[in-house]
């Protein structure tokens, strides 16, 4: 268990690090990163950690410590817990580069109260790739341990035998009627957004390994950011936060269109979508919700004036990438904290998009759609939003829970909206159901 004190309402669970944290990163040979992903078969199916996107990012396994913490002050409880863990760290890092040295994981609550809480994990070994660059970092508390030798290629695990989905809190039609109301509301002039979500329950004939789901997911969906964080598995297309070394970015997607695999009708499709009143509505209060939020710590920011169609292998979105000029040492954690919730995944205004949210879904979103990443020492890292994503049940292994979410604004229509969902929705039964 880590010395570091922490509050009464949180506790460090517990680790091996029993002392100060010493982080020791060596380069590697190209060939021996060259592929994060190659190395998920070899792992151990167990305290797996993921954030990889076009075989960039990183890989961990183990657990040197962790911390979990609940209630609003969950981000400030977690940022002070790491702080006071690097602060003491003793740090050998011959590459020095953003994602090196002291790394953790992390994976935050949707809402403040939700049984699920937030946790940073510090894995006992990373494995990152920038480029042409890797390096491996140990992270432990004794003093001196021998260099673990990165696994090699192994077969990937095939995917888990007799899947079968079932609705969770509602099923589709009782989850259009949320949607109704919440349009109605919205008509009311009781709102502008809301974002609804709904989930799946999964079952299997044999505990579900996350290796065979984050290498299906990381070959189908490229250009997201496949994450695995205690048993919280999926791939985001949304980089909710990203802090490096004094820049911050940050992309915004909403207005969504199911792709239909023929390049010239997606082609029109997109041309629609970019000129959808609807959707441009909807994306135009995340954008601002986001660069609201950013103001505060920018010197500068630049919020393009329209957004792109960012293309996905199931869906495409309405996306704009904001940027800024950090004006002061925020963490990538506190930018995070300062972001959440969106109005990409919660509505505006925000308070009483939330009490909709809370009163319609019938469910605990428990960390879906809450940022999951990582943060090094420095403060800087990547934070996404939780999508495309399921919870693998943590008492019982053959179970996962999904979900998926829309936003609702004036012009939403039901059916559209189950169907966006069932979209959203494909990413992860997919990863689930095939080898």
């Amino acid at each position: 268990m880590s010395s570091v004190p922490t509050s009464a309402t949180s506790a460090p669970e517990p680790g091996r690090a029993t002392g100060p944290l010493v982080a020791r990163t060596v380069p590697l040979t190209l060939d021996e990163g060259a592929a994060l992903l190659s190395l998920i078969p070899a792992l151990p199916p167990t305290e797996i950690t993921s954030w990889v996107r076009r075989g960039d990012g990183l890989v961990g396994w183990g657990r040197a410590t962790s911390m979990t913490a609940h209630g609003p002050a969950r981000f400030a409880l977690l940022e002070t817990w790491w702080r006071e863990l690097t602060r003491s760290a003793v740090v050998r890092d011959g590459v020095r580069l953003t994602g090196t040295g002291p790394v953790a994981f992390g994976s935050i609550s949707y809402a403040a109260d939700s049984p699920a809480g937030a946790t940073l994990v510090v894995p006992e070994v990373v494995v990152g790739r920038r480029g042409d660059v890797c390096w491996l970092t140990t992270l432990s508390a004794e003093a001196a341990l021998p260099r673990p030798v990165p696994p090699r290629e192994q077969p990937v695990p095939p995917a888990p035998r007799e899947v079968t989905f079932a609705d969770g809190a509602l099923d589709p039609a009782q989850w259009a009627v949320a949607v109704a109301e919440a349009v109605g509301r919205i008509t009311d002039g009781r709102l502008d957004k809301v974002v609804l979500a709904r989930d799946l329950e999964a079952r299997a004939a044999e505990p579900i390994d996350p290796r065979a789901l984050l290498h299906r997911l990381a070959e189908v969906y490229d250009t997201t950011w496949v994450f695995a964080v205690d048993g919280l598995v999926g791939a985001t297309p949304e980089m909710l936060v990203r802090r490096e070394r004094g820049l911050v970015t940050s992309r915004v997607l909403a207005g969504t269109i199911r792709r239909t695999g023929d390049d010239a009708h997606d082609l029109a499709l997109a041309g629609s979508l970019a000129r959808s009143s609807k959707d441009l509505e909807e994306h135009e209060y995340a954008v601002r919700s986001v660069a609201d939020a950013l103001a505060p710590h920018c010197l500068s920011m630049n919020v393009p004036e329209a957004p792109f169609v960012l293309h996905l292998s199931n869906v495409m979105h309405l996306a704009t990438d904001v940027a800024g000029v950090l004006a002061d040492d925020t963490s990538s954690l506190a930018l995070a904290a300062a972001l959440h919730p969106s109005a990409a995944v919660c509505g505006t205004p925000r308070p009483v998009a939330d009490a909709v949210i809370a009163e319609l879904e019938n469910m605990d979103r428990g960390r879906y759609a809450g940022p999951v990443g990582w943060m090094d020492a420095s403060g800087d890292g990547e934070w996404g939003i939780a999508l495309r994503c399921g919870r693998l049940d943590p008492e019982d292994g053959t179970r996962m829970r999904l979900y998926a979410g829309c936003g609702i604004v004036a012009g939403s229509v039901p059916d559209d909206e189950v169907a966006e969902s069932d979209a959203k929705f494909i990413p992860m039964r997919d990863a689930l159901s095939r080898g």
